[in-house]
């Protein structure tokens, strides 16, 4: 009678469990072919791509419809197909000597390579990511080889016994001090993703612009195994430090912004690193595991560490991802970027990344960045700015603005106006 009520409540977890993880919003606000949330939200995280230069839309909207319904498979090979035909235009019209369109290709490429892999991360030695991925990276490359200004150029980080990969962009080859932005992406984002996103607006207002990937992230958790750490300091001084030593940067303004799991990454940083002066958190994250496990029922902390408990629930999890594409993937790219081999394992993972006891520690100005309609962290944003005792702001994106998605997705324009506005306001 015992093992049954611990059976029962253990299945009410798991329950409770797949409605609260799947990261994807319960209504979508702009479902775009597909039925699955999670795929209609990646279809518009590439849609808004466009303002940037980094899709187009009719590319975007023929590719999603010969995508067969939450088929991971169809989406890689539709994606793919779409980031081949970009290439190879860009093949042709650099051939022409057309400098500037083929750039403009090249951009669209990375981008929709970056796409096809999203939905493969359940299965981390699946060849295609490190196929796709690097493509995504190489037809970046040959992208910004093409632009003359502003100017952008590859760069290697010394982080502890290796290096971390990253974009250095500078509004122009004078050797003029301006003030820089560091940003840095989250759970699933590439830096390759960040500079036509953010990277090319805060060039266009005179900001230079160094972007990082760090432990758990593109090229770092792809070639160098290296999964998340908490102790996000440890990251960002190190880029800093390369920051400083270059001749444009001006070392008494320097800004940190941090998108999606970066609003955790940043504002753990910005605590410890007194030359962050301006910090963003888009959006802010306060406690990442309470997230994660906030609508569970009481002892279910208790369960996570029951080996007989964890085994049924990494079981029943197993056979939900195989139905949910939404939870399948953000399972599995969980496992994969914190470095674990279960569904629970990943969760347990997930406890140190709080910014509890921390938050009060940071001194720079602050701008908690919030989206109404943000499924994936809700509540989180507010609870970081209530946290914080330094001068602060807290902004919210609304639907009456059509930014209300996590992170405004789909509005990119209208999210950097007004962060960048208060930037210019601050820096």
């Amino acid at each position: 009678m015992k093992q049954k009520k611990t059976m029962k409540r253990t299945a009410c977890f798991i329950l409770v469990l797949i409605a609260s993880l799947a990261f994807a919003p319960d209504i979508f606000a702009a479902n775009i072919i597909f039925k699955d949330n999670q795929y209609s939200f990646q279809l518009l995280r590439a849609l808004g791509a466009a303002p940037g230069g980094a899709s187009d839309i009719g590319e975007c909207l023929k590719t999603g419809y010969r995508i067969k319904e939450g088929d991971d498979d169809s989406w890689y090979d539709e994606w793919a197909r779409t980031a081949k035909q970009a290439e190879s235009a860009a093949d042709e019209f650099a051939s022409k000597g057309h400098r500037i369109s083929a750039s403009e290709a090249y951009l669209r490429a990375s981008n929709y390579y970056r796409s096809a892999e999203f939905f493969l991360h359940k299965d981390p030695s699946d060849p295609r990511i490190m196929k796709a991925w690097r493509k995504s990276r190489d037809m970046f490359l040959k992208a910004i080889d093409k632009i003359e200004k502003p100017v952008i150029r590859a760069v290697r980080i010394p982080y502890e016994r290796t290096t971390l990969p990253g974009y250095f962009g500078t509004v122009d080859n004078t050797g003029k001090k301006l003030p820089l932005l560091i940003i840095q992406t989250g759970f699933d984002g590439t830096g390759e993703e960040l500079v036509p996103q953010v990277g090319f607006a805060a060039l266009k207002r005179g900001y230079n612009i160094l972007v990082f990937e760090g432990p758990g992230q593109g090229e770092v958790i792809r070639e160098q195994k290296l999964p998340f750490r908490h102790d996000w300091e440890k990251v960002v001084t190190p880029v800093i430090d390369f920051a400083v030593a270059q001749k444009e940067t001006d070392p008494d303004r320097i800004a940190l912004m941090g998108i999606s799991f970066g609003g955790y990454l940043a504002p753990r940083a910005a605590a410890f690193e007194p030359r962050i002066k301006v910090c963003i958190a888009n959006g802010g994250i306060y406690d990442f595991h309470e997230n994660m496990v906030k609508r569970q029922p009481a002892g279910f902390e208790k369960q996570l560490d029951n080996p007989k408990a964890v085994k049924e629930i990494d079981a029943q999890m197993y056979r939900v991802m195989k139905k949910n594409p939404g939870l399948r993937w953000a399972i599995g790219n969980g496992m994969w970027v914190f470095g674990v081999k279960t569904p629970s394992g990943f969760i347990k993972a997930t406890r140190p990344y709080t910014m509890k006891g921390i938050a009060s520690k940071i001194k720079c100005k602050m701008l908690v960045v919030d989206s109404q309609d943000d499924k994936d962290l809700p509540g989180q944003s507010k609870k970081l700015f209530n946290a914080l005792t330094c001068p602060k702001k807290y902004l919210l994106f609304t639907r009456e603005e059509g930014a209300e998605e996590h992170c405004q997705l789909g509005a990119s324009m209208i999210s950097n106006e007004k962060i960048y506005n208060w930037l210019d306001e601050n820096l």
